[in-house]
């Protein structure tokens, strides 16, 4: 079962919600059919992203890390662009993406959720801003 951190949750959301947000989806899959019952999902959440102005910027495999020390190998990564933190928080709230997270949720032995900004020092190009759907 997924499991949000309520505190961490109310500090995200209130924090200024004026620029898009990037979540990182760090996944290990359940054993045999989680991988195929995690593509399911999401066949049947990009409606419901789209509806919010949600975008899959990328999705890709977890190959082995590179770096020394203690590092977990995901199974995959998916990065998900929001238009702003009420556009997450929304849709997370919507009962339609509530009952098709089921399947995400039956897909995965486990998952980091990791909200990123928008950071110009590090070099990168600005996500663009779109309109929040009414």
């Amino acid at each position: 079962m997924v499991s949000l951190s309520t505190p961490a949750l109310e500090q995200f959301f209130a924090a200024e919600d004026d620029q898009p947000i990037v979540m990182l989806n760090q996944l290990h899959f359940m054993p045999d059919a989680g991988r195929q019952t995690y593509l399911d999902y999401l066949a049947s959440a990009r409606p419901i992203l789209a509806r919010y102005g949600a975008d899959i910027l990328f999705g890709g495999d977890g190959l082995p890390v590179l770096t020394r020390g203690a590092a977990e190998t995901w199974d995959a990564v998916v990065l998900v662009r929001y238009p702003n933190r009420t556009t997450f928080r929304d849709m997370i709230a919507d009962p339609a993406y509530r009952e098709v997270f089921r399947i995400g949720e039956a897909a995965l032995a486990g998952i980091v959720l990791q909200p990123l900004a928008p950071c110009d020092a590090m070099g990168a190009a600005p996500l663009p801003r779109r309109a929040s759907p009414q």
